[in-house]
């Protein structure tokens, strides 16, 4: 389809964290690509966990890369400038254009000198991204209205201002609260802010919304905006979530006449959506669970990505999962870890530059006949591979700061068409792998279920099942959003 003229770049921000920015954003990032335009999203700070590689082996976070599928582009670092992965609760380590930079306390990020030039550095992004793409589909960070960090902010309404954005204020009516947090939200906003905000959207509404007709006006007396429209809280629609809150809603139990896979919810638990594709699998239940009962009662558990494998290791050792697991190895049940889960299998993790604790030194579980030494050098890059001894081609992508050796054997779990390979593959029922994402690939689900259940599940296209889940949160936003209001606002 042509493309059509160029628009201004419309912003999403909420009156707090997970109300539902990050799927609106790619919502209307596939509206704007169904309507014939070039959009693509931008977010410029994020802090997460779950983060990607871009083609160029760079890093952001994992939000926006679903976003540029929504969109129909590819990744890149511009989409996200600034990511912020946390490695305890005051550090975190710092991404700036897709590159470490090093860790960074709280107090050192946001009272340092060099704010300025970060926000410049942000800027710059935008205005690359701009040049390319049209229009821009930007994403604000938790609540616009937190007055002691709005001086410091590089990415909610110093943001939208500096970009001309047409913005949106979303709220989460499901978590209730909702006159309070719109019309204080509103009221803490300074006028140049306020003169960006456009409309309201009210988000996760259960019931009938015509029983919320009166407490629209409502809203839209206090605020002085109009509310553009009423998002129904929906279950149908799989998009991937940003942040890991969302797993507290998750099961968190067995079910009988499934498979049981339980994935050990680590502290620091990284790249949590590894598990998506296996979660849909009808022959599974995957639950994330933190107790010795939730694990012993499983018949696969998976160790996942962890952003300070040392700290969540001791933690296993300390509240007795490591036990558990050993045990649940011993016993001839399926162990396999995922990048720091893979680290946490072996024999030792090595710190020499204490880049996560000042032991320098853990034994590891003991499963695996691996060690790993952690370095300073991030690997980011995204990988084609072939699974053990099947012929189909897989994808994935790293993202680890270690490198792993192997004793003994080298049986690898993926093969790469580049000159490294991967993994370590003890049996069937146990081994781990660096690489993120190798649970997406059909085959590899398969091999993994195929000791406790006959029922083989149709082959699914991954790829074409997100692309069908965008279509229908642009339906569902097309049906309850007055779209031609935000055309009306973003059309120079």
């Amino acid at each position: 389809m042509e493309i059509q003229r160029k628009l201004r770049s419309v912003m999403f921000v909420g009156t707090s964290s997970d109300v539902g920015k990050s799927v609106i954003t790619a919502g209307f990032c596939r509206i704007f690509k169904q309507d014939g335009y070039a959009p693509a999203p931008f977010k410029a700070q994020n802090m997460s966990l779950n983060s990607y590689a871009t083609p160029e082996g760079l890093e952001i976070g994992r939000a926006q890369a679903v976003q540029a599928e929504a969109a129909g582009v590819p990744c890149h670092t511009d989409m996200n400038p600034v990511l912020l992965k946390p490695t305890n609760d005051q550090t975190a380590q710092v991404i700036l254009n897709g590159k470490s930079i090093g860790n960074q306390s709280a107090k050192e990020y946001f009272l340092s000198g060099d704010r300025a030039e970060l926000f410049e550095e942000v800027k710059r992004a935008y205005q690359r991204l701009a040049s390319r793409y049209s229009p821009i589909v930007m994403e604000g960070a938790g609540s616009i209205s937190e007055l002691n960090l709005k001086q410091r902010d590089i990415t909610n309404m110093r943001m939208a201002i500096a970009a001309g954005a047409a913005t949106y204020l979303i709220t989460d009516i499901d978590k209730g609260g909702v006159f309070a947090s719109l019309y204080g939200t509103m009221a803490l906003l300074e006028l140049e802010e306020k003169a960006c905000i456009k409309g309201i959207i009210i988000n996760k509404f259960r019931g009938d919304m015509e029983l919320f007709q009166e407490g629209k006006k409502i809203i839209e007396e206090l605020c002085g905006v109009p509310v553009i429209g009423i998002v129904p809280y929906f279950k149908d629609i799989f998009i991937e979530e940003e942040d890991a809150v969302s797993l507290k809603q998750k099961r968190n139990q067995p079910v009988a006449g499934k498979v049981n896979v339980a994935v050990v919810l680590l502290s620091r638990m990284s790249n949590f959506t590894d598990f998506d594709c296996l979660d849909k699998d009808s022959r599974v239940n995957l639950y994330y669970t933190h107790t010795r009962e939730g694990v012993s009662l499983a018949d696969i558990v998976i160790l996942p990505g962890s952003k300070n494998t040392i700290e969540d290791l001791v933690e296993l050792k300390n509240n007795g999962l490591a036990e558990v697991i050993i045990q649940a190895y011993q016993n001839g049940k399926t162990v396999i870890g995922i990048c720091g889960g893979y680290q946490m299998m072996g024999q030792f993790i090595k710190d020499p530059l204490q880049l996560e604790s000042a032991a320098g030194e853990i034994d590891g579980l003991g499963i695996l006949p691996v060690e790993t030494v952690l370095l300073n050098e991030k690997t980011t890059r995204q990988c084609t591979f072939t699974y053990r001894d099947f012929p189909e081609t897989c994808t994935g992508y790293e993202i680890h700061m270690g490198e792993t050796f192997v004793h003994g054997a080298d049986k690898p779990v993926a093969f790469m068409e580049e000159q490294h390979n991967d993994g370590c593959f003890l049996s069937e029922k146990c081994w781990g792998s660096y690489l993120h994402g190798i649970l997406d690939n059909q085959v590899v689900i398969n091999d993994l279920l195929a000791p406790y259940t006959a029922l083989q599940a149709e082959s699914t296209d991954y790829r074409q099942f997100r692309s069908e889940q965008y279509d229908k949160l642009a339906a569902l936003l097309r049906e309850n959003l007055d779209i031609e209001q935000v055309y009306q606002h973003i059309k120079n």
